[in-house]
């Protein structure tokens, strides 16, 4: 069927008019709400306390999400939202890493509240077109695509009975249907998720951008917590986005000279460094994989172990020669010199519905090569290429699926399943095309699929309800917290990062806090005091970039040449204070770099309050899977034999002479345990919640939180 064809079948439900106006010193000054069950479409102002307290990106969404939801909204429920904003630095061109976006929403696997930042254009796009925040509610009855015409203040409901679901072909037809020409694809940009998102929990959204050096639509991902998943069971096919015209200056900041100046000093260090540093623009984050291996940190059958001899099969040297065509600007917003979005061109399908047909892939990224990679024992890099491309058009995100994946794979070796469950499938370890075939039957809605798509969490209650799997062991390696899977870090022997995935808002990733090299390689942070400090500052470090619509990659992947003689080098003072400069020339306002972390330090305090009222955010709710910690199994063990030995009596006091291994583990485990016990408590004292978690009426007071609705909530939990 022809694209004329698809939208003459469209059927216009709802359509709402306006005047797009100019963004003013980041701002567009309203936000945009769709309701899907009634086809209403209305506007909100922007309040001055929105733009003071919650200022943009994820503050916009979770202070939408509160208001649009009660305490007993489920991720089904039409009531549930998806929000997305890019914040008031979103969209700026000349300053790298600035086309970030944040989408807010309640998580299918977490049943609590998920952001998660992409790139892409759609962001940016929407603020341009004169929206700051677009909320999509309800559930329309007939597939949909909402479309916003930043060119001619229109916004529209559309029934969308004929276009493909999954995203590589949706966002081709969505571009071609609504761009004015080949030329004007790039003014369009859209939301999608993929058949994978109908039916597992862990769906993610794909936000494309046309890149004309390629000749086709790009997507980067939203991946975490289920997104994708609320916004399929909306019916939603695709959010849309046109505007054209775009150019410098549209943020009209308060400062047009001193954001020049910081954007040219930004750029040019970017330029020189980054060659010489990572390679971001060469490898993108693939760099990464020789690293962990080297230092003991990347997955391996389940986070079993942190090496392998085969990972340079999957390593940067080995994507360096598939990312083609090479040299080419590949930045996932207009004029990013990082650069690093890379993608492989020419790559033929091996298996499934699309098989034979030969794809561009937007990727492999680090958490894709080692989650699809070496956690699942494939060292393939096609494999883990292709897999790729499925999760992404699926609309699945890459690193639940490999967590899930190596997850299921130690337990058929275990024994726990076997091939009568999995339907014939031999899901052992290295195993690429019963993998393949598993992400299909998943993508279908078949077979073990409809029980793999469920995530590790409801995995291990039904491996042990149903076929009769030691719970204690299933809870020691799957490895989810608070229903989120583990992104891609091997934990062990880095407390601080264990307290930088378990004592979390959202469940473990590593957008709060990466802390590894502080903690277990370069031992800065020795004290629990010491990893407390950290786990604040660099948690509410990282939420202004979601707040502001930015890409922390810029802030820590090219350092200045003398950051290493500076006093706290880790923090990357002199980029700090450049993130500084950037905020004050588009607001105006005056921001101290304290006043990032009070800016932050609201909002995480808010989304914890957030997580309570849902049910959530106590201390029961932070606990972590004990591999996270330790050795779970006698092979685990023995493989870092030495190293273990070596702590028990070193550091536990523990003589391991004449032990078996099941003692020494044992002694271990209580050790490492009540380690992570006490950096919880320091964690808290630190951030000024109570023992369990909850945030105290003086901490919300002194941030100017301390709203009706919000001590409410906590009141209960503080007498």
């Amino acid at each position: 069927m022809n694209i004329q064809t698809m939208k003459q079948a469209h059927k216009v439900l709802a359509e709402f008019t306006y005047e797009p106006g100019t963004v003013d010193q980041g701002y567009a000054g309203q936000t945009l709400h769709v309701n899907l069950s009634d086809n209403t479409i209305t506007s909100k102002p922007v309040t001055q306390q929105m733009k003071d307290i919650f200022i943009g990106g994820r503050g916009f969404g979770l202070r939408l999400l509160w208001d649009g939801i009660s305490a007993d909204t489920k991720w089904d429920d039409p009531e549930n939202e998806i929000v997305i904003s890019s914040g008031p630095l979103g969209g700026t061109i000349g300053y790298p890493g600035a086309g970030k976006s944040l989408v807010v929403s309640l998580s299918p696997l977490t049943n609590c509240v998920m952001d998660s930042n992409v790139g892409g254009y759609y962001g940016p796009l929407l603020k341009f077109s004169g929206w700051d925040a677009i909320e999509v509610q309800g559930k329309a009855e007939k597939d949909v695509i909402v479309f916003v015409d930043g060119d001619k203040g229109r916004v529209t409901i559309e029934e969308a009975p004929e276009e493909a679901v999954d995203s590589h072909v949706l966002g081709e037809q969505m571009a071609a249907m609504f761009a004015d020409d080949e030329k004007g694809k790039r003014a369009v940009s859209s939301v999608s998720a993929g058949t994978g998102a109908e039916h597992a929990l862990f769906g993610c959204l794909n936000f494309s951008w046309y890149d004309a050096r390629r000749g086709r639509m790009r997507y980067k991902q939203a991946g975490r917590g289920g997104i994708g998943t609320v916004f399929r069971d909306k019916k939603v096919k695709a959010l849309v986005v046109k505007l054209s015209n775009v150019k410098s200056g549209l943020n009209n900041p308060a400062d047009p000279a001193l954001l020049r100046e910081v954007g040219h000093k930004v750029n040019e260090e970017m330029r020189r460094l980054d060659p010489i540093q990572n390679d971001m623009a060469g490898v993108g984050t693939a760099h990464l994989v020789s690293i962990m291996n080297d230092y003991d940190l990347l997955p391996t059958h389940n986070f079993k172990y942190g090496a392998h001899p085969e990972a340079y099969k999957i390593s940067a040297d080995v994507y360096r020669e598939l990312y083609k065509p090479a040299g080419i600007p590949d930045g996932c917003w207009y004029g990013c010199t990082m650069a690093c979005a890379k993608a492989i061109e020419g790559v033929t399908l091996r298996s499934g519905p699309y098989k034979g047909q030969v794809v561009g892939v937007d990727g492999p990224e680090y958490e894709t090569i080692a989650g699809c990679g070496s956690s699942i024992g494939v060292f393939d890099p096609l494999w883990v290429t292709e897999f790729n491309f499925y999760c992404d058009t699926y609309g699945l995100d890459t690193i639940s699926f490999g967590t899930s994946m190596a997850f299921v794979m130690e337990c058929y070796e275990a024994g726990i399943i076997n091939k009568e469950i999995t339907g014939g499938l031999e899901l052992n370890f290295r195993n690429a095309e019963a993998a393949a075939e598993l992400l299909h039957q998943t993508a279908r809605g078949e077979g073990f699929g409809l029980i793999f798509g469920q995530g590790i969490r409801r995995m291990k209650k039904i491996f042990a309800e149903k076929y009769g799997g030691d719970p204690q062991f299933l809870q020691d390696i799957g490895m989810e917290s608070k229903g989120l899977e583990y992104s891609e870090y091997v934990t062990k022997e880095s407390l601080a990062m264990q307290g930088g995935y378990g004592l979390t808002l959202k469940g473990p990733q590593h957008d709060e806090a990466w802390l590894i090299f502080m903690d277990q390689v370069n031992n800065q942070i020795p004290t629990f005091e010491d990893k407390a400090e950290a786990l604040h500052y660099y948690p509410m470090w990282r939420t202004w970039f979601g707040l502001n619509g930015l890409c922390k990659i810029i802030w820590n992947d090219v350092s200045p040449e003398d950051n290493a003689t500076t006093d706290e080098p880790a923090k990357i003072p002199a980029h700090v204070q450049n993130f500084v400069q950037f905020y004050n020339a588009v607001t105006g306002r005056e921001l101290t770099k304290e006043d990032i972390i009070v800016q932050s330090e609201r909002m995480y305090n808010f989304q914890r309050v957030f997580n309570i009222r849902m049910g959530h955010g106590l201390r029961s709710n932070d606990a972590i899977p004990y591999r996270s910690a330790g050795p779970v199994t006698v092979e685990e063990y023995k493989s870092r034999a030495e190293r273990y030995d070596k702590q028990l009596g070193d550091i536990v006091g523990f003589d391991p002479a004449g032990k078996s291994t099941e003692e020494k583990m044992a002694a271990l485990r209580v050790y490492r345990e009540d380690q992570y016990e006490q950096l919880t408590d320091a964690v808290y004292k630190r951030r000024g919640w109570t023992p369990d978690g909850v945030p105290t009426l003086e901490k919300l007071q002194e941030l100017g939180i301390d709203f009706p609705e919000v001590v409410e909530v906590v009141k209960p939990y503080l007498s």
